[in-house]
């Protein structure tokens, strides 16, 4: 009887330990991610009320923690596989490290799967060019998010192991920190393929992935027509920007195109290249010509800005 109650309150001691410290949480196969509880989630984010924005598959709202803590945390929908697969696709999110991806922090789970970010300064890319309360982007600036981007894309795809094949880039899930440093937000989860095993990225055949290179391709160019216009791309917006890039009036208009906030401080070499490699990208969405890698190395060429 002694040693029975010696394990019961040996064991009341290490949960209470667990509960308190919830720094790492070794769950199946999770490893060094810290979990969060959904209702310090859910009094953080004020019921989650405070909205940084939403679409399809994701929400994202800004979390106010009690010890003073800010963090970003996305809503996961749309992804109905099991728990264990939803488990390494975390392990592999936590793995990932790089300037430009903006980093995880943790998970929750609940009446919602959450994911915990680290908290980014200057909100989304969006808000700094259409937002008239906001300091307009300079060129260098604008530049230099082009490049991280892109210096993102290639960390996922080349060095990523797994590789990384399914990530969405628009204006509003690119964060800017204190320096505004660009911060890819929305990498894995869902494969736009739908073909997603047990193994996830695995799966993907040849054709999916070479699916999933043409829309990053595009993707990449839309967000540069983003960038040099100040117009977004959602809502049917890309459409108009693909449109106005490959139409035949394109050279005539390509500065009365450029976003008014920027005025006439740019660089018109640059911005020709800049369009050019749009151009290029959004011709090649069906059957990519070049690489993330090449568009890299051609804007660090092109532009006279440091590698990201």
């Amino acid at each position: 009887m002694g040693m029975d109650r010696l394990i019961r309150r040996f064991r009341l001691h290490l949960l209470a330990w667990l509960h308190k410290s919830r720094h790492v949480l070794i769950l199946g196969p999770i490893l060094f991610v810290r979990y969060f509880s959904y209702k310090d989630i859910k009094k953080a984010t004020d019921g989650f009320h405070r909205i940084i924005y939403t679409d399809s598959h994701r929400t994202a709202y800004k979390a106010k923690f009690q010890d003073g803590g800010v963090a970003l945390v996305k809503e996961v929908r749309g992804f109905n596989q099991g728990k264990d697969v939803f488990y390494r696709e975390l392990q592999l999110l936590g793995r990932l490290h790089h300037r430009h991806l903006l980093q995880l922090r943790g998970f929750s789970t609940g009446q919602k799967r959450l994911l915990v970010f680290d908290n980014v300064e200057n909100g989304s890319l969006k808000e700094h060019l259409s937002d008239p309360l906001k300091t307009p982007l300079n060129w260098r600036t604008r530049l230099q998010i082009a490049i991280g981007v892109a210096a993102a894309l290639e960390y996922l795809l080349l060095f990523s192991d797994p590789p990384m094949y399914h990530f969405s880039i628009s204006s509003s899930n690119i964060m800017l920190d204190e320096n505004f440093t660009a911060k890819l937000s929305e990498v894995g989860l869902l494969c736009s393929c739908e073909d997603y095993l047990t193994m996830p990225h695995a799966s993907c055949s040849e054709e999916c992935m070479a699916q999933e290179r043409g829309n990053v391709i595009l993707q990449l160019g839309v967000l540069i027509l983003e960038l040099v216009t100040g117009q977004s791309s959602e809502k049917g917006g890309h459409a108009d920007l693909i449109q106005w890039i490959q139409g035949s009036r394109f050279a005539s208009s390509m500065h009365r195109m450029i976003d008014p906030d920027l005025g006439n401080n740019y660089d018109s070499r640059e911005l020709r290249n800049l369009l050019a490699v749009a151009k290029l990208c959004i011709k090649s969405r069906d059957k990519p010509m070049f690489s993330v890698l090449h568009v890299l190395h051609y804007l660090q060429q092109k532009v006279d800005v440091p590698h990201a």
